[in-house]
């Protein structure tokens, strides 16, 4: 068996594309229901109120609001939703 490569072979050239893991919305920053939150590999961060969580692990939002990043203990992060201010006193005056 010849030892040489024929011309124009290539070996490499097979790669996938990554995952496109981790945070897609920050602390702060405003959601509507169903916008993903983050996508992670296990439950890197916690379901806290107002989320949901598919079951790739997948954190999303189940309400309009702000998304909040918090510590449960030393070692747990959690991430939530809570509503707008300005929402909760137009809703509680249409009440």
């Amino acid at each position: 068996m010849a030892h040489k490569k024929g011309q124009g072979s290539s070996r490499n050239g097979r790669d996938s594309r990554g995952q496109r893991r981790g945070v897609k919305v920050f602390g702060g920053q405003a959601v509507i229901p169903g916008n993903i939150i983050i996508r992670q590999l296990g439950t890197v961060v916690h379901p806290g109120r107002n989320v949901g969580m598919g079951k790739d692990y997948t954190i999303f939002s189940l309400i309009e609001g702000q998304v909040k990043f918090e510590r449960v203990g030393k070692d747990r992060k959690r991430v939530s939703v809570y509503p707008f201010p300005e929402l909760a006193v137009e809703a509680a005056a249409e009440a």
